[in-house]
C-alpha cells in the first residue's frame, strides 16, 4: 500500500471517485491561546495492491506534543472492490473537523494508521501572532 496523498486543508470531498482538496495547509497563526479553527479536514488518498486483500482497517489520530489526543480517534474500515484485472485500487477518505480547540502554540500531529501500522504524519504548528 502506498499514501498518495495525506493533508490537513480547509475542505475536501470525494466524488465520482475523486478526492477534491481545498486550501491545503500546516500551520494557524494565533493571537491568543486557546484558539478554535472553526472547520477543516483531513484528506487521504491511499493505492492499495490486489494482493493485500480486500479489507483494511483505517485510523486517523490528531495528537499534541505530549501524545494527547485532540479529538476521538476516526476509525474504520475500508472495503476495496478490485475490478477484474486490475492490480491495484485506491481509496479515498476525508475526516471533517468542526471546532478543533487547539490549547497552546507549538507543534501538533496529524497521524494515519493501517491495520495498526503508521503510514503517514502531518505537522500542524500553532504559532503566536506577533504584534510589533
Amino acid at each position: 500500500m502506498q499514501v498518495e496523498v495525506f493533508s490537513l486543508c480547509d475542505a475536501a470531498t470525494v466524488q465520482g471517485g475523486k478526492l477534491n482538496m481545498l486550501g491545503a495547509f500546516d500551520t494557524i497563526v494565533a493571537g491568543t491561546m486557546p484558539v478554535v479553527h472553526p472547520q477543516c479536514a483531513v484528506a487521504v488518498r491511499i493505492r492499495f495492491n490486489a494482493l493485500e486483500g480486500e479489507k483494511h482497517s483505517v485510523s486517523v489520530k490528531v495528537i499534541d506534543a505530549d501524545g494527547a489526543a485532540l479529538i476521538p480517534a476516526a476509525e474504520g474500515t475500508i472495503a476495496l472492490n478490485f475490478p477484474k484485472g486490475q492490480r491495484s485500487c485506491s481509496a479515498n477518505l476525508v475526516l471533517n473537523v468542526q471546532g478543533l480547540k487547539l490549547q497552546r502554540y507549538g507543534e501538533y500531529s496529524i497521524d494515519l494508521a493501517v491495520d495498526g501500522k503508521a503510514m503517514a504524519s502531518a505537522p500542524l504548528f500553532i504559532l503566536e501572532r506577533k504584534i510589533t
